[in-house]
């Protein structure tokens, strides 16, 4: 008689990684083409409003590459991640100047690279862990592997988040300031770069203070990177 292989969960132990690590690279190779509908922080969000006893739903409306005006790409690396058309997913230099000032007791500033806030926002949870790091870094390998610069960008600029439910410059151009994305100036842009370290606190429609003087800072990167910067993403 022919012996009848049995199976236990010896046999599916190494499928486990090969699930968990190979799920995600299949999900952003697709996504190198279909526009995601959704990204986790949306997800949180919205629960976050329900729990809140509110119906309403996150703003969130995909805009392809070529209905964006050039000053929105230009303003988000300006204020997040200059090196970005250079880089591969992490800004060593920004990192060891981190380490700098946290090594000598100054105020600690994030490094993180717009590849990186793409692959946090799109698939992963907010708050800080060894593990959500390790995550973090995996996927942002996985996305500049498989994505041109930008597809990264574009994708970044959909799913950022501007307002307490505001994601995407589609949804922050219209309920911020009453255009399509397309129509935005370099100053609305640089407001609306303005706000993302902190998008629930600040507002791009009614900026304070600080808002309005990193908006000048960040016009003034914008003029020094210069309007080609990224024309050959």
């Amino acid at each position: 008689m022919p012996r009848i292989r049995k199976t236990g969960w010896r046999s599916w132990l190494w499928r486990v990684p090969a699930v968990l690590f190979g799920g995600p690279l299949l999900l952003i190779l697709v996504m190198r083409w279909i526009d995601p509908v959704a990204s986790a922080f949306m997800l949180q969000r919205q629960v976050a409003i329900w729990s809140e006893g509110s119906r309403q739903w996150v703003k969130y409306e995909w805009v392809d590459w070529e209905y964006i005006a050039p000053a929105l790409p230009l303003a988000v690396v300006a204020a997040e991640d200059q090196r970005f058309p250079q880089h591969w997913g992490f800004d060593l230099e920004a990192i060891a100047k981190a380490w700098e000032r946290q090594s000598t007791g100054g105020r600690v500033r994030g490094a993180s690279t717009i590849s990186q806030q793409v692959a946090k926002n799109l698939f992963l949870w907010s708050g800080r862990s060894w593990l959500r790091k390790g995550l973090e870094a995996y996927l942002t390998l996985a996305i500049e592997a498989l994505w041109p610069k930008r597809r990264i960008l574009e994708v970044y600029l959909n799913i950022a988040q501007f307002g307490g439910d505001v994601f995407g410059v589609s949804a922050a151009s219209e309920r911020f300031f009453g255009k399509a994305p397309v129509q935005i100036t370099a100053h609305e842009a640089a407001l609306l770069a303005a706000v993302l370290p902190n998008p629930v606190r600040y507002r791009a429609d009614r900026p304070s203070g600080y808002v309005n003087q990193r908006a000048a800072r960040i016009r003034q990167f914008m003029r020094q990177l210069g309007s080609d910067y990224l024309r050959l993403l």
